[in-house]
């Protein structure tokens, strides 16, 4: 960890509008050069929920796709906490060695309770996930549809690999390791497949875990892309994000990385102190909120932003620094049934929710306060925004 006594200071409203541009959803509709022209394409875009990945890209300023389809230089994968994420796929062989543990502690980590059979039985985790990548390699030649290659897996797997699914009803490989090990496999997902369709990425081969994360190049390196697309943040957040050990984050956390104080952010109950960010950010963030403000437009409405349910911008894990209050955050980050958020200049001023009936599209919304006529506005246009991205024939905004 770097040892610099260098302290910025900022506020929380600088915080959020600093990661607010980070994230460029500042970015005006259509004014990326490509769908891959997408800054958050380096830590992954999550493909979770109804509009997914290609609505995070054109909330980004990417150019819209229809709604479960990628144009070809983007991939579908998963790698960070087992999720399906959206990368470029120029980056597919540096992705999976920066999505790749740390070191055997971090995979027994990242795959949770199936470590403790595998160690039992002596068997190292990585050594276990090598073997699933290598036999999901072998079996997946053409196109496969997951249940079935978790049943041909199940088949040549040793028993510390398989556990009894209740809900399945059924033995078979634990989620984690089967899904950690697909991209180590040289496996894509095909995007609009439910359930996944599982093939071979041309032309990539199987890593195979044979370079892990602290290898990463450093655009694509995680600990420093959460830092800068969440200045501010603590190692703590950074090894939840990652469902990684504190320990292996913090002996890999970037020398240039600078302490943030921020006096006026919510605590979060047993959230550390230290914040940090890279040195390159700092400079950004005193004043981050007024830069913001300045760049309205002449009728100083904010800019609003529909994200959906597992957008990056909701996935920070200081919760507390976004959304200070507590019935408001156990809303927005349920466990079941999701709501999106509204945001204007990065602050949450509620939530929405999609409800379609034929190609009638309604945006239900729950303003957390009084939304002034502007605000009410700008929502009206984002749905519409969504209604088009959907195709569907017409919209409408209820409270």
């Amino acid at each position: 960890m770097s040892l610099s006594s260098s302290l910025v200071t900022a506020s929380r409203a600088d915080v959020l509008a600093a990661r607010w541009l980070a994230q460029e959803l500042d970015r005006a509709p259509g004014s990326a050069a490509s769908t891959s022209d997408v800054a958050a394409l380096d830590l992954g875009v999550q493909d979770t929920g109804p509009d997914g990945a290609a609505w995070a890209l054109a909330q980004r300023g990417a150019p819209a796709v229809e709604p479960g389809t990628l144009p070809d230089d983007l991939a579908l994968v998963w790698s960070l906490r087992g999720a399906p994420h959206v990368y470029r796929r120029a980056d597919l062989a540096e992705v999976a060695v920066a999505t790749a543990p740390f070191s055997e502690a971090d995979a027994a980590k990242r795959v949770f309770d199936a470590s403790r059979p595998l160690r039992a039985a002596g068997i190292a985790v990585l050594d276990a996930l090598r073997t699933e990548a290598d036999l999901e390699r072998e079996l997946v030649v053409e196109p496969t549809v997951k249940g079935d290659l978790s049943t041909r897996l199940t088949a040549r797997l040793p028993e510390p690999h398989l556990r009894w699914c209740r809900p399945c009803g059924a033995t078979h490989s634990y989620e984690q390791t089967f899904r950690l090990a697909a991209l180590q496999a040289g496996l894509e997902l095909e995007p609009g497949t439910s359930p996944p369709v599982l093939r071979r990425v041309p032309g990539l081969d199987p890593p195979r875990y044979g370079r892990l994360g602290d290898e990463a190049v450093p655009r694509l390196d995680v600990v420093r892309g959460y830092l800068r697309f969440f200045p501010a943040a603590s190692v703590q957040d950074v090894a939840a994000f990652l469902d990684a050990p504190v320990k292996d984050v913090r002996a890999r956390w970037p020398e240039d990385a600078v302490r943030v104080d921020v006096p006026d952010a919510a605590a979060g109950g047993d959230r550390p102190a230290e914040r940090w960010a890279l040195a390159d950010d700092t400079e950004r963030l005193p004043g981050a909120a007024e830069r913001v403000r300045d760049a309205r437009g002449a009728d100083g409405a904010p800019v609003v932003r529909l994200v959906g349910p597992y957008d990056l911008a909701l996935q920070l894990r200081d919760r507390a620094t976004l959304v200070p209050d507590d019935a408001n955050a156990k809303d927005l980050w349920r466990v079941l049934g999701r709501p999106g958020a509204v945001l204007a200049d990065g602050e949450v001023v509620g939530t929405w929710r999609p409800r379609t009936s034929g190609r009638r599209l309604t945006v239900r919304v729950d303003p957390w306060a009084g939304w002034d006529a502007r605000l009410t506005d700008a929502v009206a246009e984002q749905a519409e925004r969504l209604r088009a991205f959907r195709g569907a024939a017409s919209v409408s905004v209820s409270g």
